[in-house]
């Protein structure tokens, strides 16, 4: 049985991913002249990456809005929907400003928000949260990789 608000999370991270995908230019000069580490994955792996991350998000999202009260479920629904902006929000702040030092700052908040989220959707539904969980792995990765690349490019 599919989760009853999986149309509304479902909803959520496409336009996020939309919104991101709208931010991101990867074939920009800017870009492609940072100094990037060689640890960084090709480009070709992010969008299967993303797509699988956000398909996980709604589902997990999903279940534990589905087992939550009514106060739970607004306080859950509002840390998913800041969590998405802040992740929409790192690609307009690195991409489009071209600011990978603010980027930084702005993803740190972004991986707070999705070990918050974890935690309530454990809170709410562990299943949920074991589709959650890699999200905040990947956030993870990108706060290193985001680290490195505002490091390896101080007047980027």
């Amino acid at each position: 049985m599919s989760p009853r608000h999986l149309s509304s999370t479902g909803a959520a991270v496409f336009a996020t991913a939309v919104a991101g995908v709208l931010g991101t230019d990867v074939r920009s000069d800017w870009y492609t002249r940072l100094d990037k580490p060689r640890w960084q994955p090709p480009g070709r792996v992010f969008g299967p990456a993303w797509t699988t991350l956000y398909a996980l998000i709604a589902v997990g999202s999903a279940r534990a809005l589905d087992r939550a009260e009514p106060e739970e479920r607004r306080a859950y629904a509002t840390a998913l929907g800041v969590n998405l902006v802040l992740n929409t929000g790192w690609t307009w702040v690195f991409f489009t400003a071209k600011r990978p030092r603010w980027a930084l700052a702005e993803i740190l908040l972004l991986e707070a928000s999705t070990l918050d989220l974890v935690r309530r959707t454990r809170r709410l539904d562990p299943a949920g949260a074991v589709l959650v969980a890699p999200y905040a792995g990947w956030v993870g990765f990108a706060t290193a990789l985001t680290a490195s690349i505002a490091r390896r490019n101080p007047s980027a």
